[in-house]
């Protein structure tokens, strides 16, 4: 594959073809890609909500500034963070790390300790914005895989968090909402699908030593 082509191929689709759907076998692509971004130290204190139902996603529109793509996509993603980050979160890590890589307790213990130390000297909204970073690294793994499986995608933050919330009942979940990404097709007729990018030149992006 042409990584740099998918990548100029890719673009935030402004309109979506309302009839054509995702298979199955893509979807099981998306969230096998959100379950393998990186996070910090692998806490995965993120969850991808995917959302189907018309019905569900056409109360959201108000809620979305009435963009239209949170619609007629093919499936919405609704990235979340966790409403907080305790000490059995760090421990069900560590064990879960046990688990799978039969590693001892000796071995694995301190850098538990360490992790929970650190997310008890932070605040509430110091884990918060810590996990809404790590929502943001997921965000951008996949909108690139999106590009590799030519599937079109809009990152979206103009929403109203708290009502997503709301209807989505986070809360009983322990999740806050904290970024979108409609994922499908694009309409034939989206202008923006033929718009040149318009980026810096590379020697002013990036800067080499």
């Amino acid at each position: 594959m042409d990584t740099i082509k998918q990548l100029k191929w890719r673009y935030a689709t402004k309109k979506f073809n309302a009839d054509k759907k995702l298979a199955q076998t893509q979807l099981d692509v998306v969230k096998q890609a959100f379950n393998l971004t990186a996070t910090s130290f692998g806490l995965q204190t993120i969850k991808l909500i995917i959302i189907e139902d018309k019905t569900i996603r056409e109360s959201l529109v108000p809620h979305s500034y009435y963009q239209k793509q949170v619609l007629e996509a093919s499936h919405l993603l609704v990235l979340c963070i966790q409403n907080d980050v305790i000490k059995e979160d760090v421990e069900a890590y560590y064990d879960n790390i046990q688990e799978i890589r039969q590693t001892s307790d000796a071995i694995l213990d301190p850098y538990k300790q360490d992790l929970i130390k650190m997310m008890t000297n932070m605040t509430l909204e110091q884990r918060q914005q810590w996990s809404t970073n790590q929502a943001f690294i997921a965000l951008g793994n996949l909108m690139t895989v999106c590009a590799f499986e030519g599937i079109d995608s809009c990152p979206m933050e103009g929403f109203v968090p708290s009502k997503y919330d709301e209807i989505l009942h986070l809360e009983d979940k322990g999740l806050k909402s904290v970024l979108l990404l409609p994922i499908g097709y694009r309409a034939d007729d989206d202008m923006f699908a033929d718009f040149k990018k318009v980026r810096k030149p590379l020697k002013e992006a990036v800067i080499e030593l």
